[in-house]
């Protein structure tokens, strides 16, 4: 059975306005989120953190291998939290360390990243340790690094595989000279 209605018969609608006092804190509360979310958004933007320079070297498949880079944050201070990568089964931030005359590494849970100075991951300093690699890394090619930043979030960059062995690309030293003294030397290099 169906049954029709005519348009007459229906209440008109009212707009719907906000000017009873629950309506109003709903508003309030409303723009109040708006803004927060798009403060959010603001220091979740990536634009203030640049990775330059990623590179690693030529490993075989199950060795360790090892990824360098410098970070330059142009934006408030922020963290390096976190790093992965699908070419290991684990990627971590380690540091290479002096301890009374012997080299040691260890991981380190968090690098802060400023903006006064670029942080450049080298040998014989920080660097990104892989774990396990489920693939070669075979010299002249890339694979991608995804580093994992308090305030900017997610940062992907493409680390360029150097043959076994290799220091630098002369870009990465580069980088290094314009850097000045807080950059750390690379190992077998004369400090800049």
């Amino acid at each position: 059975m169906v049954t029709s209605i005519d348009a007459g018969q229906l209440a008109p609608r009212r707009p719907f306005r906000f000017t009873t006092p629950g309506a109003l804190v709903m508003r309030s509360w409303l723009i109040a989120s708006l803004l927060t979310l798009v403060s959010a958004v603001a220091l979740a933007d990536p634009a203030g953190i640049r990775v330059d320079h990623a590179w690693s070297r030529a490993m075989p498949a199950g060795a360790t291998g090892v990824v360098y880079f410098t970070i330059t944050n142009q934006g408030a201070p922020d963290v390096l939290t976190g790093v992965a990568t699908p070419v290991a089964t684990s990627a971590g931030l380690h540091e290479t360390i002096d301890d009374h005359g012997v080299m040691k590494m260890r991981p380190v849970a968090r690098l802060a990243v400023t903006s006064d100075k670029p942080i450049t991951l080298t040998p014989g300093g920080y660097h990104i340790m892989l774990t396990g690699l489920k693939q070669p890394l075979i010299a002249g090619t890339s694979f991608p690094l995804t580093l994992t930043f308090a305030k900017a979030g997610r940062v992907t960059v493409t680390a360029m595989v150097q043959a076994m062995g290799a220091a630098a690309p002369a870009s990465h030293e580069r980088g290094m000279d314009q850097m000045g003294a807080h950059a750390m030397p690379m190992r077998g290099a004369a400090p800049k």
